[in-house]
Order: C-alpha cells, then sequence, then structure tokens
C-alpha cells in the first residue's frame, strides 16, 4: 500500500478537532438537561408546598391536629419529602412528620420563602395559610374586604426536600456522558496511533534531534539521516535540518574560539584592575598611616602649646592653629568610622539600657557649644528603657545633635523619645534650622555631600556625620527616617526596640578610689617610633604632672624595666619597627612585670585586622590622630580601674 502523502494525512488530523466539538456539545445538552431536572423539581415542590397549604387551611382554622398531622404524614408519601411542620400564627408547630433535620427555619412569614442547606443538600420551602374569601350571601357581589384590609393569617407551612434523588439521576447521567467520553477518547488515541506511523514519528524524530542539536550534539544529524527514509513526506524537512546542523556546528567552533579569546582578554584586565585596586588600597592605608603620624604629633604640640604662658595675640593663633588641627581630626575620624562601618568591624553588643543616662551625657558633652551660638539645647527627660548598643546609639545621637546645631542660627534644638506602637520607641532630634529641600533629603546621607555649604565652610563639619548615622542606623537595624521643611527646620528620627527595665546593681567601691581619680604622679612608659610623636607625647604628659619613661622600641623598653622602672601605664605604638607589633610588646612587658599594669595602644592604621585583635586581648586602642581630652580620660579610667583590680585582690587576700 502506498503510504499517503502528507496532505490526506493532515486530512485526517483535522478529523480530530471535530470529536472536541461534539464533546463539547454533549457538554452544552448535558448542562441544559441538569438544568431542566432542576427547574422540574424546584417547580414540584413549590406545588407540594402550596397544595399542602390550602389543605391544612381548614385544620388551622378549626384546630384539628389530628387532621394536621395525617396531611403532614401523607406529604412524606411524595417524592423527596424528608420532613413536614404545620405551624400557628405564633410559630408554634402543631402538626410536624419526617427525620426532624435542624435546619434555620425562619418565624412567622407573610410570604412564601425558601432557603438551602448545603452541607446536607436539603431544599426548605414555607408558605404562609390565609383564610379564603368566599361569600355566602351573594356570589356575584364584590369583595367586602377593602384593599387596605390586611386577611388574618392562619400560620404556615414548612416543607423540607432532600437532593439526593436529583443528585443521584445527575452522576448517573454525568457518568453515561463520561463513558461516552471515554469511549471517543480511545477511538481517537486509536486514530493517533495509525497516524503516528506516517506523520507522527517523523516529527518527533526531528524534535528530538532539534533537542540534541540545541545541547551541541551535532553528530545526531547522521543518525538520522540514516533512519529517514526516501518516502517520507518529511523527508525533505530533515535534509535541510541536517544541513543547518552543519553550518551551526562550523558556526559554534568559530564562536567558542572568539569566546575564549575575549575571555583570556577579560581575565587579563580583571588581573590588572586587581593589582590596581590592591595597590591603590595599599597606597592609602600607607597615604592615611602616613598622614595620622604627623596630624597626630601636631595635635599633641598645639596642646602642649596652648598651655604654656603666651600673650592675647599668640593665642588667638593658637586657637586657630587648634581649630585646623581638630577640623584634620574630625575628618580623619570621620574617615576611620566609614572604613570600620564599611569593613563591619565594629561589634554590636545589644543589651537594655536606660535612655535617662545616655540624654544626660549628651546635655553635658553639647550645652557648651550651645550656649556659644546662642542656642537652647534641650534634653526632655525619660524613663525608658530601649534595646541597642549604648555607646552605638549615643555616636548617632552626637552627629545628629552636633549636625543640627551646625545648621541652625536661631533658636534652638530639641531631643526626645517617646514610646510608639508595637513597643517601638522613637528617638527624635528636632531643630529649627534652615531645613532641607525634598530634592536634597536623600542626599544629606552620602559621603561628603552638604546643603548651604558651597563654600565648604569647615566650621559646618566635612558631610560625614550623616553618612556615618545611616552607616550605624543599618547595622544596628533600626530605622532612620527624616522630615523637614525647607527654613523652618528638621526632625530626625531613630525607631529602638522597647526594652523592660533592669533594677540596678549597686556595688561597694572603694574607699580611697578617689586616689586614682587624676593622673598627676604616676609613672608611664611610652614606646614610640617615631621622634615627633613620641616628643610630643611625653611632653604632653609631663605636663599632667606625670613622670614618663620613653623607648623608640621593643629593645629600649625592655632595658627601661631592667633600669628599674616599674610604669603604672603603658602606651604603645601599634607598628613598631623591630619586628615585634605593639600588642606583642605590651602583652610581654605586663608577662615581665608579673602585676596587673594599665595598657594602651595607639596607630595610624585603619586595618580591620588590627582593630580585633586588639579587642580580642582585652585592650583599647587610640587611632592617631589622639584627642589630648580623649587620651587623658582614658588614662583616668585605665588607672580607675587598675585600683580597683589591685583592692580587690587585697581584699580577698
Amino acid at each position: 500500500m502506498k503510504p499517503l502523502n502528507i496532505r490526506s494525512r493532515m486530512l485526517l488530523a483535522a478529523l480530530l478537532p471535530l470529536f472536541l466539538i461534539s464533546t463539547l456539545l454533549a457538554a452544552v445538552f448535558l448542562t441544559a438537561r441538569f438544568d431542566d431536572m432542576q427547574t422540574a423539581y424546584e417547580q414540584r415542590n413549590r406545588s407540594v408546598v402550596r397544595q399542602m397549604a390550602l389543605a391544612s387551611e381548614y385544620g388551622l382554622f378549626s384546630g384539628n391536629l389530628q387532621q394536621l398531622q395525617a396531611l403532614a404524614a401523607g406529604a412524606l408519601h411524595e417524592a423527596d419529602v424528608r420532613q413536614v411542620l404545620v405551624m400557628d400564627s405564633r410559630g408554634q408547630t402543631l402538626a410536624s412528620a419526617g427525620d426532624g433535620a435542624q435546619l434555620p427555619m425562619p418565624p412567622l412569614i407573610t410570604s412564601e420563602q425558601q432557603g438551602f442547606d448545603s452541607q446536607a443538600q436539603l431544599d426548605w420551602l414555607a408558605q404562609p395559610v390565609f383564610p379564603s374569601d368566599v361569600p355566602l350571601d351573594d356570589l356575584f357581589a364584590r369583595n367586602s374586604v377593602g384593599p387596605e384590609q390586611v386577611p388574618i393569617q392562619l400560620g404556615q407551612v414548612v416543607v423540607v426536600f432532600s437532593r439526593h434523588n436529583v443528585d443521584a439521576r445527575k452522576r448517573q447521567m454525568l457518568a453515561t456522558g463520561g463513558g461516552i467520553g471515554i469511549l471517543s477518547l480511545l477511538f481517537g488515541m486509536a486514530l493517533a496511533v495509525f497516524l503516528s506511523r506516517g506523520v507522527i514519528r517523523p516529527i518527533t524524530r526531528i524534535t528530538q534531534l532539534v533537542e540534541r542539536i540545541g545541547r551541541g550534539d551535532f553528530a545526531a544529524v547522521d543518525k538520522l539521516h540514516g533512519q529517514a527514509a526516501k518516502q517520507e513526506p518529511l523527508h525533505e524537512l530533515q535534509s535541510h535540518i541536517r544541513l543547518m546542523a552543519e553550518r551551526l556546528a562550523l558556526a559554534q567552533g568559530a564562536l567558542e574560539q572568539q569566546v575564549t579569546l575575549a575571555t583570556q582578554a577579560l581575565r587579563e584586565k580583571k588581573d590588572e584592575a586587581e593589582q590596581a585596586n590592591q595597590a591603590k588600597s595599599h597606597f592609602l592605608a600607607a597615604a592615611s598611616h602616613d598622614l595620622r603620624q604627623p596630624t597626630h604629633a601636631l595635635g599633641l604640640f598645639v596642646s602642649r602649646l596652648a598651655q604654656l604662658p603666651h600673650d592675647a595675640r599668640t593665642g588667638e593663633l593658637i586657637s586657630h592653629l587648634d581649630a585646623s588641627v581638630r577640623a584634620m581630626q574630625n575628618l580623619l575620624d570621620g574617615l576611620l568610622d566609614i572604613s570600620r562601618l564599611e569593613a563591619r568591624a565594629i561589634q554590636v553588643s545589644k543589651r537594655p539600657f536606660a535612655l535617662a543616662a545616655l540624654f544626660e551625657q549628651l546635655q553635658q558633652d553639647l550645652s557648651a557649644e550651645a550656649l556659644d551660638k546662642g542656642l537652647t539645647l534641650r534634653v526632655r527627660p525619660t524613663d525608658l528603657w530601649v534595646m541597642s548598643d549604648a555607646t552605638l546609639i549615643y555616636r548617632v545621637l552626637l552627629n545628629l545633635v552636633s549636625n543640627a546645631l551646625r545648621y541652625t542660627e536661631r533658636g534652638g534644638v530639641l531631643v526626645a523619645a517617646r514610646r510608639c506602637a508595637n513597643k517601638q520607641v522613637q528617638l527624635q532630634v528636632w531643630d529649627t534650622g534652615i531645613g532641607i529641600a525634598p530634592q536634597h533629603q536623600q542626599a544629606v546621607f552620602a559621603e561628603f555631600y552638604q546643603v548651604g555649604n558651597a563654600a565648604r565652610d569647615r566650621t559646618k563639619g566635612m558631610g560625614l556625620g550623616l553618612n556615618i548615622v545611616q552607616r550605624t542606623a543599618n547595622l544596628l537595624d533600626h530605622p532612620l527616617t527624616l522630615s523637614s521643611r525647607l527654613g523652618r527646620g528638621t526632625c530626625f528620627s531613630l525607631s529602638l526596640p522597647l526594652a523592660t527595665a533592669e533594677l540596678p546593681v549597686m556595688q561597694a567601691l572603694p574607699k580611697d578610689r578617689q586616689l586614682a581619680d587624676d593622673v598627676s604622679g604616676k609613672w608611664a612608659l611610652v614606646i614610640e617610633d617615631d621622634d615627633l610623636a613620641r616628643t610630643a607625647l611625653v611632653g604632653l604628659l609631663e605636663s599632667w604632672g606625670m613622670r614618663v619613661a620613653q623607648a623608640q622600641g621593643p629593645a629600649q623598653a625592655l632595658q627601661r624595666l631592667a633600669e628599674g622602672v616599674l610604669p603604672d601605664v603603658i602606651i604603645s605604638d601599634h607598628r613598631l619597627q623591630e619586628g615585634l607589633s605593639g600588642l606583642q610588646l605590651v602583652q610581654q612587658l605586663q608577662q615581665q612585670l608579673g602585676r596587673p599594669t594599665a595598657a594602651c595602644l595607639m596607630s595610624g592604621d585603619t586595618d580591620p585586622a588590627v582593630i580585633q585583635a586588639v579587642q580580642v586581648a582585652g585592650l583599647t586602642l587610640l587611632h592617631k590622630p589622639v584627642r589630648p581630652a580623649k587620651l587623658r580620660s582614658l588614662l583616668r579610667h585605665l588607672l580607675m580601674a587598675q585600683r580597683d583590680q589591685r583592692l580587690t585582690g587585697e581584699d580577698r587576700s
């Protein structure tokens, strides 16, 4: 038998939509039949209820309960009737028959009503019963009841019907239709198997071939070419696919070669960029360290110079010089904070703390600055506790309030805390400054971005404060919002989790703790390989009344101990020239002294690894340039802690 051509086979395939159409028509007619059955079911139910209402009229009128019960029992013989209720005009049941299904029955009604219980598949119909108006004197006289008169209702009849029989017939019809559909599907499958011998199989082979070509298996074309018969209607298509695959193989080979060359070039460019980036990082780190060293020494010299006697003109020059040094220190401190935040080198320690102490410290630190500008700094008292890092929150508030004071000429700054919903506390910093226009409210958080400071006035900061605030808020996972009106002022809000207040733990303090409240008369061992920085630091410490032994490196430091120097505190640079780091040298000196000795490190190195190593060792790292006030405060704290530790040891012994 000669194989059918493609046209004949497509003609056979076109018969399949007819099967779908017939199926759809059967579904439409079946649906219409279901609707007819439902309509007949509902009409029959209404007829039964109305007949029951007419038959119950006399029994309700005469109060013949026996007749009503007989009517109710007789109604159960009707198809699909499950329950019958006859009620009087007060809603009381006079007669009932059936299985007593619990349905939401209506109170006394005045018109026909119906309902359906989807769970039990039950319909209920309620029909009111009114007395018939039959004139006895004149059959042809008009009804004496006017339209304004309402007939007296005798009661109502409620009949419950079951849909189970109707649903069963629907299922039977659906099963019959489904059986016919299955037979049609089997016929279609048989027809598809027959058609696959001529059309479906070649199409399947071509589909598989295209899929394998897509995966890069171009050798599959030769296998297909051997399987295809010349008399097949798709033989020509398969030949064209074979030619296409051969050309794709050639194009893929050329493309792979180009990609290999491009990848090699990109890899070389990437290596060059990484090397340049590493060189830039090394340069910036070295430049930062080299810049911090002289700035550190300069700051110490200026602080020492301010303590010496001088005339008014010289004092003014020293003030200007000190302001310039502080501006450089602020810039370097800001860059250090940003680098530490970027490197995630700041350890977050969240715990409950009271805002009252934080607010009190903030007012003490910034009241003088506000007073110098003629502004009012108000800190509203609060008894709220929050869950966060107290040190980082204080730095955020310090930056926000300092920034508000810089950009406020009249009025003042308000710091407050208020309790919000969802157990949150909102810290707010309000000012009456110049305000921020809407188009600048996102940009103010960028590095070095300032509004209203085109001349780069250093008294208004360097544009790093708000960037540090935002980075710190993100690190703490505390939402930060900004609202501002140009010319009216600005409000920054920081949301923190509310915490439960904790009872303070009272500790007994040594009676003679005040002996360590000052640094005067204490021995300090200064280890610094930079001559200028060492000279400046030694002069500053001596101006505070301290006795100082100095060393240029580890060898001289060990020699000072051998000479009998017993320092109360060790101050060392971290990066030394004799192989040992400042951290290693301090640990070696403490071990050789054999007693608790306060110590701190100074460094111009901002490497996060250095910061983490010092923190793990339990020491304090001061980044150059170090402010004299900060250094003196740290020395007092270290000496007091050392004093307490020694007194505690004596008490235990």
